[in-house]
């Protein structure tokens, strides 16, 4: 679509220009003076046929506004320096008294466009022309919409061979590839994963490649399955430099690095977190791991599809949903996966999240680590009192304690030093994490609630925040309301008492009349007065 109009027909003057109505003396000078100038060139052509004749011109402002060229093998005069309105009129002009000539507009290789005036020999001469032009242009507007669709082509060749994916701990990346080159998230996770596997039909994820066999299990027990850690412990002759150990696994697949000169010498890992040497390290604990499963790469046929092994197939299309919980999903079938690897390995190596035990902290200085904040808690409520500190982002932390009545210990705790400017709230264990006067807490249905608010934040200290403002604006609401409804109440008693005494009185004459008219209209306008001012409350409050 934004290329549209360099496509069409109009640029490449198949189509008619309009008249423009001429009713400026600007404009009835510049036709006329154009006119004379094409006229001029066209017959200096026809005289010599030879070779072109250079129009001869008198200013060097002519020059340089029209300057003899060949286009397409043809002659031609190339325009610059004129507005687009000044183009139009020699457009129009054209078409009105040359029959052949051909007022083109072409768009070269470096983006630039170009205006022209190009003798034609005959009407077919001229069409053949305009085609020409036309398909140069759709050339260049291709190429520029190819160049601005730029790693869309390497996904969707991916996607057409059908190649095999990898990825390590990866349900998160491939949404986002989804999200930036497939389409919007789908509402429903089933949707999301139907689709995914449809677009993909092949992913297998290291992180479950580490934990399908017995023996990596065992290798990596005592060693964290983070991307880095894993790729240490099964590739060291690549993670460190060649000359400082010489570690090497009996069942390792050598892994040929090619750097260029500068590096060669001084391999490392330093490089980690950027994504092309993450993709590296996943590949490379990739095939590590397939050699633990048992495949022979040496066996192995190019031409075969890997992701149709018989020893690899049965973990392709596993995603971690959660690595915490061990949750597992099959993107074939939609499913959860069950104690995919028949062991309790997870609950060995992660506790269950218990959530009566967890306190939600935000809002603490953003220098405190989630070690530091275990050590503030831990001091407080004794060394086994904590069992874990979840970080959400920047902002929060879960803690989760060992026993449910810390939850409502801390926060008792927490707000009581809060209301506390003596020294011990100054030299108490908490008082840097309570530093600042902006750390909040609360327990896991506070988190729920403020999650669930349609309100939209990136940090969850931001979401906090959000939230808590919106309810104070809705609490302040009914409150008014109900206060409007008292005060009302308040003057309609006093109205019925008085109108009561005053009919019992109504004998005591037109003075006394009078004087309840005043008082009437008395309490009408404070009534109006009241009613005013809750409006202009809950007019500041929204």
């Amino acid at each position: 679509m934004a290329y549209e109009d360099e496509l069409s027909d109009t640029w490449c003057n198949l189509k008619e220009v309009r008249d423009i109505p001429i009713n400026r003396m600007a404009d009835v000078l510049f036709s006329e003076r154009v006119k004379n100038t094409f006229s001029e060139w066209r017959d200096g052509l026809l005289r010599d046929r030879n070779g072109g004749s250079q129009l001869q011109l008198n200013s060097n402002d002519s020059k340089q506004q029209f300057q003899t060229v060949f286009f397409k093998m043809r002659p031609a005069l190339s325009l610059a320096g004129f507005t687009s309105h000044q183009f139009r009129l020699i457009q129009m002009v054209i078409n009105k008294h040359f029959k052949d000539l051909s007022f083109v507009r072409a768009n070269g290789d470096d983006l630039c466009s170009q205006h022209l005036v190009v003798y034609t020999e005959s009407k077919d001469d001229r069409g053949m022309l305009m085609k020409e032009v036309k398909d140069e242009n759709c050339r260049v507007a291709e190429m520029k919409i190819q160049a601005a669709i730029g790693f869309r082509h390497v996904i969707d060749l991916l996607s057409a061979e059908k190649k095999l994916i990898v990825g390590h701990n990866c349900f998160l990346d491939i949404a986002h590839v989804y999200s930036k080159f497939v389409g919007p998230l789908p509402s429903a996770a089933e949707e999301f994963v139907s689709s995914v596997n449809k677009y993909f039909p092949h992913i297998v994820d290291t992180k479950i490649l580490l934990n399908a066999n017995h023996v990596l299990q065992q290798r990596m027990k005592k060693s964290s399955t983070s991307l880095s850690s894993a790729f240490a412990l099964l590739c060291p002759q690549i993670a460190v430099s060649s000359k400082s150990t010489g570690l090497t696994f009996q069942q390792c697949v050598q892994v040929e690095v090619q750097v260029d000169d500068m590096r060669s010498s001084n391999w490392n890992s330093g490089a980690k977190h950027e994504a092309g040497y993450d993709a590296f390290m996943t590949g490379c604990i990739f095939v590590q791991a397939c050699s633990y499963l048992g495949i022979d790469f040496k066996l192995h046929s190019p031409s075969e599809n890997l992701a149709h092994n018989e020893k690899l197939c049965k973990h392709v299309n596993h995603l971690y949903l959660s690595w915490i919980n061990g949750d597992i999903i099959d993107l074939s079938t939609g499913n959860k996966v069950a104690e995919l690897f028949g062991t309790n390995y997870f609950k060995k190596k992660y506790l269950n999240i218990l959530f009566e035990n967890i306190v939600l902290i935000w809002g603490f200085p953003s220098k405190l680590k989630a070690r530091e904040i275990r050590e503030c808690v831990s001091k407080v409520f004794g060394p086994t009192s904590v069992t874990s500190v979840y970080h959400l982002d920047e902002t929060a932390v879960f803690v989760q304690f060992s026993k449910p009545e810390f939850v409502s210990d801390f926060l008792l705790l927490k707000e009581t030093l809060e209301k506390s400017d003596g020294p011990i709230s100054v030299l108490h264990p908490l008082a840097k994490l309570l530093e600042g006067g902006n750390t909040h807490a609360g327990n896991y249905e506070t988190y729920k609630e403020i999650c669930s608010s349609p309100i939209s934040k990136v940090l969850f200290a931001n979401q906090a925040e959000a939230v808590g403002s919106k309810r104070k604006r809705e609490a302040m609401e009914p409150k008014i309301a109900v206060e409007s409804k008292e005060h009302s109440s308040f003057w309609e008693e006093n109205a019925v008492n008085n109108s009561t005494k005053s009919s019992e009185k109504s004998k005591q004459g037109k003075v006394h009349n009078a004087k309840k008219d005043m008082l009437g209209g008395n309490y009408e306008i404070i009534d109006s007065l009241y009613a005013a001012e809750v409006n202009q409350i809950r007019t500041n409050n929204l």
